[in-house]
């Protein structure tokens, strides 16, 4: 029985099959799908009148690209029954849970989810200060935080001061400068092909949380200087009389401003006010509590510092009771079987710095470095990912790291330590809101591209006459348009009307799971399996099963056919492409040949099973020890 505080978050209940059956075959005056079952598991099959006979049935999407299913494709899919939309955690890589034993948090935009705009207005302004502190202008005190123009992800081009938004390859989908969204023309000009490589001693990726203010507060200062009348532009800056200021220039003293605020004033500031600034929710000691309980380890690796870790946890786990009503109040340290603060990631995923103890008495550092094992109730200062791992006794994916760094916590911890990720995006809330809000524009978008596509159909290449597409594409481009500006001024952080963005193919790339919040993991059992969608490339997404291809002339059959029993839910093979050659047979051959011949093998014999196993998560030990004896 759960208890009054489990009861307010309960797990959401799964649907009977019948109650999903009745509900589905119910009469209506639209259409509903058939439902049908696969073992315990629902499956909506849409009316083929619906989805249309040239369309397939696929059961996700996963676009980068090439690799792309349509909207309208996706929505005409063969579907599982969900979670509530609010609770769901999205898979690019499949993972079972079960196979977790370590799991790892970062705090910043983590565990301690920061109010938006209120906490970006604060570092906004107080980098405006620090500015001006420095020499700036007074007059940009008056700008104010503008929660709608920036986005996550952007890059910043230092010789010409644009903020960039481009796809996975460095294509250009949006150029600012400044306020002004430049034209095609005018993006040419400057960037031959549209497209721009990724140099670091060019272009800085705002990817963090932390640079939204810098974002905006960079617009805002080129703005300022390439439009004040006292200010001449250049092409790589502004000159005022014998005073010149490249766009480097004044990044480089936004950067120093933002670092200055990070470590002297934004952190008093916070804990000043954690009411106005900290998102606080009770679940969080209940939540890792029930990951205790199932066995497994639980650490935390944050880069801030001791004393202000040890402010804002205590803020978080500030309740009357401890992981349930009842229970008595335990120190936040409790809940983590190991702590580490000043990890200095990404740097901690690689060489790493001296790990030591911290006296949480005094926040001040022990010294010497530690080199014994690692002990609970501990606070521990930087070290590196390998001794780390070492000392706990992990290995790479014994351990799932969430966090909300695309780069410092996931890419680093994924390419280096070997570690399953699962990244925070907290953008998702309104990502998914617009993206549900708003399907009726992209279902035009969608019957656009149907309409391009059929004003070529029929044409080849004895066409001589082309026909007029503009008016379609007038209308794309102002859909596309308003689409975007239901995002935001910059549109979506993951697509650009329906081209995907450099930070969505880091998401895709780097991260095996991803969710709005890690509360989220509550919603799921601990033996859970997250299993990724197909990934399907065009000629399999706009193809469908019903079609059939015709061959110009004979091919080679490349099949192979397996002797194994039938399994349930596994159609016999067709008897014309049995008829010739079974797996059987082959191997019959094989054996005859091999007894006349000193070749070991003449051929590789027909696998018995599933040779794959890298959507599965699971070893082959694991499979060995299920497999029946023979």
């Amino acid at each position: 029985m759960p208890d009054g505080f489990e009861s307010a978050y309960p797990l959401s209940p799964p649907l009977k099959p019948q109650d999903i059956r009745a509900r589905a075959n119910s009469s209506s005056k639209k259409k509903r799908p058939v439902v049908t079952f696969l073992g315990d598991e629902a499956v909506e099959i849409p009316d083929k009148s619906e989805v249309g006979i040239d369309k397939p049935l696929v059961r996700g999407e996963v676009e980068l690209d090439s690799i792309a299913v349509s909207y309208n494709t996706m929505h005409s899919t063969t579907w599982f029954d969900k979670r509530v939309l609010e609770h769901r955690i999205f898979v690019n890589r499949s993972l079972h849970l079960e196979n977790v034993q370590f799991y790892g948090f970062d705090m910043d935009y983590t565990l301690a989810e920061y109010k938006s705009p209120q906490y970006e207005t604060l570092g906004f302004n107080l980098t405006k200060e620090r500015l001006v502190q420095k020499g700036y202008p007074q007059e940009i005190l008056e700008f104010e935080y503008d929660p709608s123009f920036p986005v996550r992800g952007l890059w910043f081009d230092t010789l010409y001061g644009n903020l960039l938004k481009v796809d996975a390859y460095g294509n250009i989908l949006v150029c600012v400068h400044g306020f002004e969204f430049l034209k095609h023309s005018q993006v040419y000009e400057l960037y031959p092909n549209k497209f721009l490589t990724l140099d670091e001693s060019r272009v800085y990726v705002l990817n963090t949380l932390f640079n939204l203010p810098e974002t905006y507060l960079i617009a805002c200062l080129i703005d300022f200087f390439t439009n004040s009348p006292q200010y001449t532009r250049t092409n790589f800056g502004v000159r005022c009389g014998d005073l010149a200021m490249s766009f480097k220039s004044i990044f480089q003293d936004v950067r120093n401003a933002v670092d200055y605020i990070h470590i002297q004033v934004l952190k008093d500031r916070t804990t000043e006010n954690m009411e106005l600034y900290l998102k606080k929710d009770d679940r969080l000691p209940m939540f890792l509590s029930r990951i205790k309980e199932s066995g497994a380890k639980l650490f935390i690796l944050t880069n801030s510092d001791y004393n202000f870790t040890d402010r804002i946890m205590t803020y978080l786990f500030d309740f009357p009771y401890g992981a349930k009503p009842g229970e008595p109040h335990r120190n936040w340290k409790t809940y983590f079987d190991w702590i580490v603060v000043d990890a200095k990631k990404p740097l901690f995923f690689g060489e790493g710095t001296t790990l030591r103890q911290v006296d949480t008495k005094t926040g001040a550092l022990k010294m010497g470095h530690h080199v014994g094992p690692m002990h609970e109730e501990l606070v521990y200062s930087g070290g590196s990912c390998d001794v780390f791992t070492d000392m706990i006794g992990a290995k790479g994916k014994d351990v799932l790291y969430v966090g909300d760094h695309i780069f410092g916590d996931i890419l680093k911890s994924k390419k280096i330590g070997g570690w399953r990720t699962f990244l925070i995006v907290p953008e998702l809330v309104q990502e998914l809101h617009v993206w549900t809000d708003k399907c009726q524009l992209f279902e035009q978008l969608q019957d656009l591209d149907v309409q391009l596509g059929h004003m070529y159909k029929d044409l080849d290449s004895s066409t001589k006459e082309k026909p007029d597409i503009s008016k379609l594409r007038i209308s794309i481009r102002d859909v596309t348009h308003k689409m975007d500006l239901a995002y935001g001024m910059l549109g979506s952080l993951f697509r650009s009307g329906s081209r995907q963005t450099f930070f969505s193919s880091q998401v895709v790339r780097y991260a095996d799971l991803y969710a709005a919040s890690f509360l989220n993991l509550m919603y799921y059992p601990f033996c859970y399996m997250f299993r990724a969608p197909a990934m399907l490339m065009p000629h399999e997404s706009t193809v469908a099963h019903e079609q059939r291809f015709t061959f110009d002339q004979p091919t080679i059959d490349r099949s192979r056919h397996s002797s194994v029993p039938t399994m349930i839910g596994v159609t016999d093979i067709p008897s014309e492409l049995s008829s010739t050659h079974s797996g059987t047979d082959m191997n019959k051959d094989n054996k005859n040949a091999v007894a006349q011949t000193s070749v070991p093998h003449m051929r590789p014999e027909t696998p018995r099973q599933l040779t794959h196993t890298h959507d599965e998560d699971c070893s082959d030990d694991d499979e060995v020890a299920k497999a029946p004896h023979k």
